[in-house]
């Protein structure tokens, strides 16, 4: 058992180095819990004498402390399981599809993934509009709703179902904004967003006083899976703790 805290935070810190030669942001995270399982592996492998002078009760403190964390972090990935298990809503008049990362003028894996699951749900509801938001930032040479405009019309969609929010950064603002360009909160809206973030997304639109809202998930890498749902834990709290949730 002790062992397997070494094997484990060998292969966080492992993960770090990978997720860092991706550019991914939030991987300091991985640092950290590798940091600590090992330091914990130490402490209770070595019991070096620091540990021993330790009284009980501040032993116990910490102990509660770790318990505590811990099972606030697995409530929060039990909410982003459930939100992932959303299926397609068929009375919808409107999809909402979230902005993410463009590579230049084309999109990234996950905007991609946004903009093909965005696009087989359009096909098979052709009375339903898409707005499409997410504005320019960093590396970006246009916006994310014009860089999906471009990809959905290849795809066959017509631009008279596509409606453009360009001004966003972030998913409160993907939100607020979409909703002054078309009334939404009284329509049935559906998000179109990574697995992973169909909670929060649906939660954010409901403090919008959204009144019908659902997720319509798409994928995610694999292999970023689990980094995603470690940090949309901590978009969680951070929400909360800015007064959006």
């Amino acid at each position: 058992m002790i062992t397997a805290l070494l094997l484990i935070g060998i292969l966080f810190l492992a993960y770090y180095v990978f997720l860092q030669m991706k550019g991914m942001d939030f991987a300091v995270i991985w640092l950290i819990a590798g940091g600590m399982l090992i330091l914990v592996w130490y402490a209770l492998s070595r019991q070096p004498v620091w540990i021993s002078v330790l009284p009980r009760a501040v032993k116990a403190g910490i102990g509660i402390l770790f318990l505590l964390g811990f099972l606030l972090f697995a409530a929060l990935e039990i909410l982003i399981l459930h939100g992932m298990g959303t299926g397609w809503q068929n009375d919808l008049d409107y999809i909402i599809v979230l902005g993410a990362q463009v590579r230049g003028d084309r999109p990234s894996r996950a905007l991609r993934m946004r903009i093909d699951t965005a696009a087989d749900y359009l096909r098979e509801h052709p009375s339903v509009q898409a707005v499409l938001s997410g504005g320019q930032g960093p590396g970006e040479n246009m916006t994310e709703a014009e860089c999906m405009r471009n990809a959905l019309v290849e795809m066959g969609i017509s631009e008279d179902r596509l409606i453009l929010e360009d001004r966003s950064t972030s998913t409160w603002e993907n939100l607020k904004f979409s909703a002054g360009l078309v009334p939404l909160k009284k329509a049935g809206v559906g998000l179109v967003t990574q697995n992973f973030h169909v909670y929060r997304s649906v939660q954010l639109a409901r403090r919008q006083q959204y009144e019908r809202v659902s997720g319509i998930a798409a994928p995610s890498e694999p292999v970023n899976f689990p980094h995603f749902m470690v940090r949309e834990a901590f978009a969680l709290v951070k929400e909360k703790l800015v007064g959006n949730l």
